[in-house]
């Protein structure tokens, strides 16, 4: 296949242009191929930029004929006149005042959908995952589950939380990790079991240069758990190998799976790895399983004009955090698993083993 039937066949995947066996023939092979599954997204971001460039010409062609009937009109003057600035002004100001309207209406419904997948912010190309829940009004408790009241004698305290993400347990005895960009200029911390229990924790060091942060469960009802069931691998996963995750883009914990589409994330990070996976606000920080159970990854943010496009920091990065983190006294008890209790099992049975260890992340 040249590149020419290449770029023709991307195309009509993207317009939904193939039939159900062509349809799922191209995916397979785009989860095979990495170098067709990165010029799709490419693909898809310059039709993206194409039409976002039509409109505007068709905008300003709009404005160009309604400032052309408005000379005709006489209701503006179309001759050159001193005072420039003034000038400029009179003559144009209905229509700016149109312009005004229509970029109002525009603006209004671009930045409702924006506002939906990215921090208000961020102006790159990539969005972070977390959530943002600085008004959302609901208990502390997110499944409201009574039961787990009345396990908790005294209420914790309602902080102002603004906002959340996932983390998972690197070790048994109450230590997770996350990414640092949720907890930023955080005082508050609290993580949430898949159960609805939840637990004060601290901040035991965070590596902005990673964009991982390490939290402590410092919560006397706490108590520390089994074995961790699944490892953490030291390299690097291979492309087109089958992942899921496990996070919390809602108030209970949710599966999604993929595949990992580069061994290198944005522009060629070598922190990070891409991965062609539907990722949502709160899927930040969340774990990254291969088929084995082992952590190949933290998920951490999208690309914000492909859907199906996310990226995750390398897992390798959790042992330097963590021999960095065991140079404090403190902590030099911490220790990762290394092997995966799960291998073998099939997919479902996983999650039921795994999804106790997976935490929703709240900070204020």
């Amino acid at each position: 296949m040249n590149e020419i039937n290449i770029i023709e066949t991307i195309e009509r995947y993207i317009n939904n242009e193939m039939n159900p066996e062509e349809k799922q023939a191209f995916e397979i092979l785009r989860k095979s191929n990495a170098e067709i599954d990165q010029m799709v997204v490419e693909h898809t971001l310059l039709l993206q930029r194409m039409k976002r460039y039509g409109e505007r010409n068709k905008l300003r062609t709009t404005l160009q004929k309604i400032h052309n009937t408005l000379v005709a009109q006489g209701k503006i003057e179309n001759g050159q006149k001193k005072g420039k600035l003034v000038y400029l002004f009179h003559r144009y100001k209905r229509v700016a005042a149109i312009a005004a309207v229509i970029a109002g209406v525009t603006t209004i419904g671009v930045f409702a959908l924006v506002n939906t997948i990215s921090p208000k912010s961020d102006h790159s190309q990539l969005t972070s995952l977390s959530r943002d829940i600085q008004h959302l009004k609901e208990k502390q408790n997110v499944q409201g589950n009574e039961v787990n009241k009345l396990k908790t004698k005294f209420a914790k305290p309602n902080y102002p939380f603004k906002a959340g993400g996932s983390g998972f347990l690197i070790d048994r005895n109450g230590y997770l990790i996350t990414n640092a960009h949720i907890i930023r200029n955080s005082t508050n911390i609290v993580v949430i079991n898949n159960k609805g229990e939840q637990y004060n924790a601290v901040v035991a060091k965070v590596f902005p240069d990673k964009d991982l942060a390490i939290l402590k469960i410092d919560d006397s009802s706490f108590k520390s758990m089994p074995n961790l069931p699944y490892g953490i691998r030291k390299t690097e996963a291979d492309v087109a190998e089958p992942i899921y995750t496990l996070g919390y883009p809602r108030n209970e914990i949710v599966y999604s799976e993929g595949y990992l589409s580069a061994k290198t994330g944005f522009n060629g990070d070598t922190l990070s790895c891409q991965l062609g996976i539907a990722a949502n606000r709160g899927n930040s920080g969340g774990p990254v399983f291969n088929h084995l159970g082992e952590i190949v990854g933290i998920i951490s943010t999208k690309e914000m004009e492909a859907e199906g496009v996310a990226f995750a920091i390398q897992s390798k990065y959790i042992y330097s955090a963590i021999e960095d983190l065991k140079q404090d006294t403190t902590y030099k008890k911490v220790k990762l698993t290394k092997n995966s209790s799960v291998k073998g099992m099939d997919r479902k049975d996983q999650v039921k083993k795994i999804q106790d260890f997976v935490f929703m992340v709240k900070a204020g």
